[in-house]
């Protein structure tokens, strides 16, 4: 299906942590007019980002609500007048004549771009690294891996020109860098409308990737545009990468050329129990339920509903959470694979098979092991385990039905927690 937008008519809830690191700090109060595109939540230390309004209306509450993650965080509730009144004009071209380097950061940054393809880490930050000229690559990030969701390919068929345009402001910060769009082949309309869009341009090519999974993950999409193995531990600016999701390049190019912050994107609501899936550019903020709602609700009763994908989506524990910026999809499922998992689960057969998936060279069977003796520093110090990214993978292949990712989740929450725990104890 293809794209189309969606504005809500409920209020809108913005929680002020929809990125890696520290929270946004509020810059509004109850009773302030605000209108769509203002800023609402200002970045509060170096990993952060700002927070937009994606509506008009009036400030009813800053409060904790209970967000998508499940979590109780800080929000800024907005009654929505309907109107969407912008903020500025984000429709006229700005003159790019004499830009610089600092004024692509400064806009991406005042914009509150954030990594689209799910992990959130504020995109200023990442544009930044502390050697510009040993970058080679920016990898523009389309495989769009993830079973049922299909926004990016549809944003993809329609605004290329724009992504193009979003990665060539992206290399102006890196003289020595090739950008390359890598997409997986079951994607071919994407790749034409690519490759035409680069088509004449320098230092900028498509590459149609093997239509795998997790293809989209950093790690494999570096090892094959790279063509060299990628070690645990190692960030990928130190392989000489910039990766970005295609969504996150062109939240760029509208920030850079038109003034425009990320309040909007791409979502996919999709399953066998909605329906009718689609495709939406959603205003961030905007009530799960109400979404679910436009695409005429469940054809049966849900047995579980997904932030995100089937294989790294969570499911939710209520839908009266506001959509955030990286929710890339909505997914309803009529059968719970875990749950039919959990009635077969045996003890691990040392198969290997969870070894043979891991995009990340990680070993989840001794993971396992060490997490069930409770020896937490070998799992973080051996085996590396907070390198694990929940894909999926190893949980998906595992013929005696362990929770493995699951596992790895919980364990990774448990060891952060005691990291800034200590931290806070350090600081006092």
């Amino acid at each position: 299906m293809p794209l189309r937008p969606f504005n809500p008519s409920g209020e809108l809830v913005f929680p002020l942590s929809q990125h890696i690191g520290k929270p946004a700090k509020a810059v509004v109060k109850k009773n302030d007019p605000v209108l769509a595109g203002q800023l609402i939540g200002e970045a509060d230390g170096f990993v952060s980002a700002n927070v937009i309004c994606s509506c008009s209306g009036k400030v009813t509450a800053v409060e904790k609500r209970r967000t998508i993650s499940g979590q109780l965080q800080e929000c800024v509730v907005v009654e929505n007048d309907g109107q969407f009144t912008p903020a500025a004009d984000y429709e006229t071209r700005r003159d790019l004549t004499n830009l610089t380097n600092r004024d692509i950061l400064d806009a991406v940054k005042a914009a509150g771009i954030v990594g689209l393809g799910g992990a959130g880490f504020p995109t200023h930050v990442k544009l930044a690294p502390k050697n510009p000229d040993s970058i080679r690559y920016v990898i523009a990030n389309g495989a769009e891996c993830e079973p049922y969701l299909t926004c990016n390919d549809q944003l993809m068929r329609t605004k290329a020109a724009e992504i193009v345009e979003g990665l060539e402001l992206i290399l102006r910060l890196f003289p020595n860098a090739e950008g390359v769009i890598g997409i997986e082949k079951n994607k071919p309309q994407a790749i034409a409308a690519m490759e035409q869009a680069v088509s004449g341009k320098e230092r900028m090519s498509v590459r149609a990737l093997e239509t795998k999974y997790p293809q989209g993950g950093e790690h494999n999409l570096i090892k094959v545009i790279v063509g060299a193995d990628y070690p645990v531990k190692m960030l990928p600016a130190d392989m000489g990468c910039i990766v970005d999701n295609v969504g996150t390049i062109y939240a760029i190019q509208r920030a850079v050329c038109y003034g425009e912050p990320l309040f909007t994107h791409v979502l996919t609501v999709t399953g066998e129990a909605i329906a009718k899936p689609q495709n939406f550019i959603v205003r961030d903020g905007t009530n799960v339920r109400e979404l679910l709602e436009e695409c005429g609700g469940f054809r049966e009763d849900p047995k579980k509903v997904l932030a995100g994908g089937p294989m790294m989506g969570f499911a939710l524990g209520s839908l009266e959470v506001p959509v955030v910026k990286t929710t890339n999809g909505l997914t309803c499922l009529v059968e719970d694979g875990v749950e039919l998992a959990q009635k077969r689960v045996t003890h691990c057969l040392g198969c290997g098979r969870c070894t043979t998936v891991c995009p990340t060279g990680l070993l989840p069977g001794l993971m396992a092991d060490a997490v069930r003796k409770g020896d937490y520093e070998r799992y973080e110090k051996k085996l590396y385990g907070l390198e694990c990214v929940a894909c999926g993978s190893c949980t998906y292949i595992c013929p005696a039905n362990r929770p493995l990712t699951e596992t790895f989740k919980r364990v990774k929450a448990e060891i952060m927690a005691q990291k800034r725990a200590a931290q806070a104890g350090g600081n006092k």
